[in-house]
């Protein structure tokens, strides 16, 4: 039975009880009006807080004349409910979980920003929250690209937090990825008299064999090790089953390490399918760690968080292509990232709330 909408957000409330008010809220990518609509009314009782408004993207920020600036952003949408709404409480080998749609992903780490924001009037740096749209599909919908190319004022900082899920930890940086269609043409015949025609099927075999003895690399990329990747992730082929077909593809994924850029990396596919037709389609850079930065390097100290490479491309690189060094650190396992039974340890909430609370407070915990 779906759960009722909160008509409100008491954003005093503990952070998992806001949370499960959140993630309680639907808001599947491109249906996130009635979340933002929430979000900043409740920000709106902030006296301490200017907020702006860019389509569903809410911007929340202090204007305390502090030498340094900190932008901490979070996305309000989901990938696709499939039968895990409403939430529930759930305990799993003895650890108590919010299960359900978006507890990893990520509206966890974004009820514990709207808590910190309401509450934290006097932060030891400015702070620029940001609750943006659109971050799980195609990135020209990205609410915080959008913003960007807006407002690109309300991104000067000295260093930005992405609340993506880490387990607690803090994730420097990301892989880049593109997306390569591979292309064979034959010609058709009928499949009673195959020897007549060119089968462009069979003719993606020596690239699939070529992707199946591929060891990846991992790279060390300013003292964190990323681990690379090149996979097959969807063949097309096919006219009828009686058919021999005449064209086929195999689109192909890379996540490549931080040290390479998108054309170094469009480069290695093309030369690594040299023999075929290849057209990169999709991509984007990868964003350095940024850990050397003294804001970085304080921020990891300070929440006693074990810094880890990031493989999955985030939103990070959007900071880190505007000279801001980036971080991920969010509450949730990223493998139970929009997976069916998506849940986050409650303690993982708490936790990690009290770790930005403590580093923007400037108390040790």
């Amino acid at each position: 039975m779906p759960a009722e909408t909160p008509t409100s957000l008491d954003l005093s409330a503990d952070s998992v009880a806001l949370t499960r008010a959140i993630c309680d809220v639907p808001s599947v990518s491109g249906d996130e009006t009635i979340l933002a609509d929430l979000v900043e009314s409740a920000l709106a009782r902030a006296s301490h807080l200017e907020i702006i408004r860019d389509g569903d993207t809410i911007v929340a920020r202090t204007n305390l004349g502090r030498d340094r600036r900190v932008v901490i952003a979070g996305h309000l949408d989901t990938v696709p409910i499939n039968e895990n709404l409403p939430t529930r409480f759930e305990t799993v080998d003895g650890v108590d979980h919010l299960w359900g749609r978006g507890t990893v992903d990520m509206k966890a780490g974004v009820a514990v920003q709207l808590k910190l924001a309401a509450e934290l009037t006097e932060p030891i740096v400015d702070v620029t929250w940001m609750w943006y749209d659109h971050e799980e599909v195609a990135a020209g919908l990205n609410g915080l690209g959008r913003l960007a190319g807006n407002r690109p004022d309300l991104f000067e900082a000295d260093f930005a937090i992405l609340g993506e899920p880490s387990n607690g930890h803090v994730e420097g940086g990301c892989n880049g990825t593109l997306r390569a269609e591979v292309r064979t043409t034959g010609l058709r015949a009928h499949s009673a008299r195959s020897w007549v025609g060119e089968n462009a099927i069979h003719k993606l075999a020596p690239a699939l064999t070529r992707l199946v003895e591929f060891e990846a690399e991992t790279v060390e990329v300013d003292g964190l090790a990323y681990r690379e990747g090149l996979n097959a992730v969807v063949v097309r082929g096919g006219v009828a089953g009686n058919v021999i077909p005449d064209d086929a593809v195999l689109d192909v994924n890379y996540r490549f390490a931080p040290s390479r850029s998108l054309a170094e990396a469009s480069e290695l596919v093309r030369e690594f399918f040299d023999d075929y037709e290849v057209t990169v389609v999709d991509g984007a850079e990868g964003a350095r760690p940024g850990l050397d930065a003294p804001l970085a390097q304080q921020f990891v100290r300070a929440v006693g968080a074990e810094a880890r490479p990031k493989y999955g491309w985030t939103d990070v690189a959007r900071f880190s292509a505007l000279g801001v060094p980036a971080v991920n650190f969010g509450p949730g396992d990223p493998l139970k990232a929009h997976a069916d039974d998506e849940r986050v340890a409650l303690d993982q909430i708490r936790s990690t709330e009290h770790a930005l609370r403590a580093w923007l407070t400037g108390v040790a915990r």
